[in-house]
């Protein structure tokens, strides 16, 4: 079968190639699936593999499959699978796998301290930009037809879940924390995704992005009731004065030192989530006194999220299905750059790399 692949530290080194055919008997005991790919998403962490940022081959492999953002069919099932995993059942893979540590043991790799990470599609396991693939179920998540359309979002919208559902799992310690106002920056498919999230759960959300409306990502956010303010025009701590401090900041821009002023002007009690994954070597002037009291004295938080549990897409499929209703067809509108088969690889990076209007670049099968 065909599959898009890198190189994994030679810069542009993107191609097609040919590849075994993947089988359910590689999985043990039975719970193999055999899935065909339906659609496959591609975001900045694809893109930086390609630049030879970061990724590592699978052991005894040069090559590495790319693409963590699946949707898929089963096409078989191993007799121990699940009776979900029928022929024609809709599917998305989770990425990590679990690797050494206790966290992995207990089935919280997507918490693991393994300094090499074992991911799909980005470190050391093959992904999803193929024909095929092959997984245990235990990493395959159902998800009903009326989702097919836009099924492709669960894996990136995952990382939003996880990261709200740690803001709550820490704020345990409040035994009372209610959040009324959020600052998602970044206006991406990450940022909108988190900006529905936020909206779903009844939070008044700013969206701080760089680009001067109205554009189409600022007209999908003031759809769901959503204010957009450019930072062309306002500084964060301006934004922050008028409207009042954050309690819940969502930091999705890929650029690190937004992490920095969100960090500034979050209220007390309140919690900053970082999900831009950056593998660049930039460097910033930040109010290291300010923050460092501000956290201190406002008993604030910051923490990161990445490749979500599988909880977090299975909360993830139950808020596509709200979403659905609330807002009909604005998730669709989300996947805005479709590309027409494995082939279109060249296409495919060349817009990642210069289609400022593209929102949800992916791949068609």
């Amino acid at each position: 079968m065909q599959a898009v692949a890198v190189l994994p530290g030679k810069r542009d080194s993107l191609h097609l190639r040919d590849v075994p055919a993947p089988s359910v008997e590689e999985i043990p005991d039975g719970r193999g699936v055999l899935v065909d790919v339906v659609r496959v998403g591609v975001d900045g962490t694809d893109r930086e593999i390609v630049d030879a940022l970061f990724g590592a081959p699978p052991e005894g492999d040069d090559f590495l499959i790319i693409g963590h953002e699946s949707l898929g069919r089963v096409a078989a099932a191993g007799a121990g699978a699940p009776d979900w995993a029928r022929e024609g059942a809709l599917v998305v893979a989770t990425v990590r796998r679990p690797g050494g540590s206790i966290y992995d043991r207990i089935g919280l790799q997507d918490m693991t301290t393994d300094p090499e990470v074992r991911e799909r599609g980005i470190n050391r396991l093959h992904g999803f930009l193929a024909e095929s693939y092959v997984d245990d179920a235990a990493y395959l998540v159902p998800l009903p037809e009326v989702l097919a359309e836009v099924g492709v979002l669960l894996e990136p919208l995952s990382i939003v879940e996880k990261g709200i559902r740690q803001a709550f799992e820490i704020q345990r310690r409040m035994r009372v924390w209610e959040p009324r106002r959020a600052v998602v920056v970044g206006a991406g498919s990450i940022g909108l995704l988190a900006t529905l999230a936020l909206r779903l759960r009844g939070l008044d959300v700013i969206v701080y992005s760089r680009r001067v409306p109205p554009y189409r990502n600022s007209r999908l956010a003031e759809a769901i009731g959503a204010r957009y303010v450019s930072s062309s025009r306002s500084t964060l701590t301006e934004v922050c004065d008028r409207s009042g401090a954050p309690d819940l900041v969502i930091e999705a821009s890929g650029y690190s030192p937004l992490a920095f002023q969100a960090a500034d002007v979050l209220a007390s009690n309140g919690v900053l989530v970082l999900t831009s994954v950056t593998g660049e070597n930039r460097t910033t002037e930040v109010r290291a006194d300010r923050i460092n009291l501000g956290f201190v004295l406002g008993n604030k938080v910051m923490v990161g999220t990445v490749n979500a549990h599988r909880d977090d897409f299975v909360t993830g499929v139950a808020d596509l299905l709200r979403a659905e209703a609330a807002y009909p067809g604005w998730l669709g509108s989300l996947l805005t750059t479709p590309i027409g088969g494995l082939d279109g690889y060249g296409e495919m990076i060349g817009r990642l790399r210069e289609d400022d209007d593209a929102i949800k670049v992916y791949v068609e099968l």
